[in-house]
């Protein structure tokens, strides 16, 4: 058994708006399953496919007071093209940001509700990713949390080190998703986090446990909702959607 990391779950107090403008970053279709709820994903996409990482914007009054664990980076081709999507998402309300990156060849900005994501300089590994290179998540033991995700889902462990770890889907296809070691400790509730879903005809009850047997905690929000919330070691919640 194993699950597969389908979307990015991500808080928003205006999640229309904050869906207009990824949809325009992405160049993805926009649509909703109901109030208080943007869906996103690639023209013609057949979900669930590794071949892209959905995003799910949920409305939340909650304020971001945090720089976020988990985010994005957006791969690009050439110099020319990393200074014309910098500069098309300026237009479309995207801010520089600091986050202490220093003088580094990607630029680090802010969505307009102040979530980080990264314009990756061109690298050869995301040349065939789709726009999001990477889901990247903030962590303590790249190790650890690469061990706890490759068994977790069916991706495929790349590369690992005490600095970082990257695994994909075991279809080759898709972004990346990447473990970086940062001093960061968790603070509150992660606005943007990660949703699993397991096969069809696989058991969630059996999955669950499985997870963890892994590692996971579960979390009781003592909502009646058909999904389950876990932590996976290092405390990042995320969602086990029902099998599909």
């Amino acid at each position: 058994m194993a699950t597969r990391l389908v979307q990015i779950n991500m808080k928003a107090r205006d999640d229309s708006a904050l869906g207009g403008f990824w949809a325009q970053a992405l160049g993805w279709e926009i649509s909703s399953e109901g109030p208080g709820v943007t869906n996103l994903e690639p023209e013609g996409f057949v979900y669930p496919d590794p071949v892209a990482v959905c995003v799910d914007l949920i409305v939340s009054s909650e304020p971001k007071t945090v720089k976020n664990r988990v985010h994005v980076d957006l791969a690009t081709t050439s110099a020319a093209h990393q200074a014309q999507v910098v500069a098309r998402l300026t237009d479309l309300g995207a801010t520089a940001a600091d986050v202490g990156q220093g003088g580094v060849p990607w630029t680090v900005m802010a969505d307009p509700e102040g979530n980080e994501f990264c314009v990756l300089e061109p690298r050869a590994l995301y040349r065939d990713t789709g726009p999001i290179a990477a889901v990247v998540v903030d962590c303590a033991d790249p190790r650890a949390m690469a061990r706890f995700w490759s068994e977790a889902t069916d991706w495929t462990l790349h590369e690992v080190t005490d600095q970082g770890a990257r695994l994909r889907s075991a279809k080759g296809v898709g972004p990346y998703l990447e473990f970086v070691r940062t001093p960061d400790v968790k603070s509150g509730w992660n606005r943007v986090h990660l949703d699993v879903r397991p096969y069809p005809g696989d058991d969630p009850e059996v999955e669950a446990a499985r997870l963890r047997s892994l590692g996971a905690t579960p979390i009781d929000l003592g909502q009646d909702v058909p999904w389950r919330v876990l932590a996976d070691p290092e405390g990042n919640e995320f969602c086990l959607l029902t099998p599909g």
